[in-house]
């Protein structure tokens, strides 16, 4: 009898998950159009947007809606199996998408209370957001079944974010802004404003690259490190001076965005990243950080200063005490309404004063407090979910990838209490593809455990109760 085969998938080969490691040349590439759009995160400005569309008209934003119409098509046209590739960050973001949905259904038939075309218009761009977090998460996790494809995609991801940080550098050091440029290179779009390319901290310009604000850049830049780093120890292709060109490009957009998030971020990835790396490794990649900081000590004199300063201000920090500030406010309005809260993405501020710097809090006030769970489920789980992957991998580069997929993810969480993370255009589509990379460790490292079989422990167990059997 002949082999069944499966059917042909829109979005690739299906792969046993018993064969993690195993690779069959270009087949296993993830979707170039995944691939695009990562890079597309970072090099095409989320200020410009097709007038049609409004502020969900960017480039990067109109190709993740793509991606999940393929995946959509695929599976409706029996062509992909999806309900196999189960992980706990997929159940993270259904619970995040259920939420938001009942918000918008109470928000439009009128129990959230009164709205406005403009408190209209932002949900909308929210759950069209929900979509395209829905559609990366998704395909990253059902097309990268292997180290070989995630190598592929995280090679993508980071010379976007190689670009960005190049942006970043010049901006530091000309004070001009590149990407300026474009605005006459993209017919059909037009600058819908917002971005914050500039902005003084002490004696300083921090910059933000080709994303919105200097925050951004810092969370983002932070949470690509760990993979920048593996992506340097262990990919073949290419030349190894130009990984690591990369990786200092990397670092020097952290210490550029002079942000207390940044630099929280790097805590994250020390933590939970650098224990999984080879001694060898983890001793060169501590002296590197030193060596990094030394040279801005010397280079740019009273940069360290500026950035210590920052970090320790405390609530002699205006924007802290602002902060500290929104928390009385935020209580009234979630006692007001603290089930469904006043429809996603639908809190919209008159002036500075009322922005909620806080995702958390602001994910309260908008989808109550299931929702506030339901994006604490999300920010945390698909980085628990690597963490856990890492522990339990023997291979050693699915170990690292999992640690460094887990600090990527991690460095998230604690950021989206420094300012609404989700609100900016180029973490809010950079982050599913990281929680579809945890997805992928967990089922690779999955597979991995099924392949090796049972542990000698397990074996031994086996045994004795076979021995006490008549």
């Amino acid at each position: 009898m002949g082999k069944h085969l499966p059917a042909p998938s829109a979005l690739g080969p299906e792969v046993r998950l018993d064969t993690p490691l195993r690779v069959d040349g270009d087949e296993q590439k993830p979707p170039l159009l995944l691939r695009v759009t990562a890079v597309a995160c970072f090099v095409f400005p989320s200020n410009l947007v097709l007038e049609p569309l409004g502020a969900a008209g960017y480039v990067a934003h109109i190709l993740a809606l793509l991606v999940f119409a393929l995946w959509v098509t695929s599976v409706m046209l029996g062509l992909h199996k999806t309900i196999d590739r189960e992980h706990p960050g997929r159940f993270a973001l259904a619970a995040l998408f259920a939420v938001s949905c009942a918000s918008y259904a109470a928000m439009y038939v009128g129990i959230s209370g009164s709205t406005t075309d403009a408190t209209r218009a932002s949900a909308d761009r929210w759950m069209l957001l929900m979509v395209a977090s829905s559609g990366l998460v998704l395909v990253t996790t059902e097309t990268t079944r292997t180290v070989d494809a995630a190598m592929m995609l995280v090679r993508a991801l980071l010379r976007g974010a190689v670009f960005c940080s190049m942006v970043a550098a010049i901006q530091f050091t000309t004070h001009v802004d590149p990407m300026a440029w474009f605005q006459g290179v993209l017919p059909g779009f037009k600058d819908n404003g917002g971005n914050q390319p500039f902005q003084e901290r002490g004696s300083f310009l921090r910059v933000a690259g080709s994303t919105f604000h200097p925050i951004e850049l810092g969370v983002i830049a932070s949470m690509l490190l760990p993979l920048s780093l593996w992506r340097a120890l262990y990919d073949k292709s290419g030349r190894a001076w130009m990984h690591w060109t990369g990786t200092g490009f990397i670092v020097f957009a952290i210490a550029a965005t002079i942000s207390r998030s940044a630099v929280l971020g790097v805590l994250t990835v020390a933590l939970v990243f650098l224990p999984f790396l080879p001694s060898r490794s983890r001793q060169w990649t501590v002296l590197g950080f030193a060596g990094a900081a030394t040279v801005l000590f010397l280079a740019v004199p009273g940069f360290v200063a500026t950035l210590f300063g920052s970090v320790t201000a405390g609530t002699a920090d205006p924007s802290i005490t602002a902060r500290l500030e929104d928390y009385p406010r935020v209580e009234a309005m979630v006692s007001a309404r603290p089930w469904l809260g006043i429809g996603p993405g639908a809190y919209l501020t008159r002036n500075a004063i009322e922005v909620l710097d806080n995702q958390y809090l602001k994910t309260i006030v908008e989808l109550g407090v299931p929702g506030f769970l339901a994006l604490l489920l999300y920010m945390v789980v698909p980085g628990i979910a690597a963490w856990l992957a890492a522990f339990n991998a023997k291979e050693e580069r699915l170990k690292t990838l999992a640690a460094a997929v887990a600090a990527a993810c991690l460095v998230a969480a604690p950021a989206s209490a420094a300012f609404d993370s989700l609100g900016f255009p180029v973490l809010a589509l950079v982050y599913p593809i990281c929680v579809g990379l945890s997805g992928t460790v967990w089922l690779l490292v999955a597979g991995e455990r099924r392949a090796l079989g049972p542990t000698t422990k397990e074996q031994g167990a086996s045994l004795a109760e076979s021995e006490r059997l008549p």
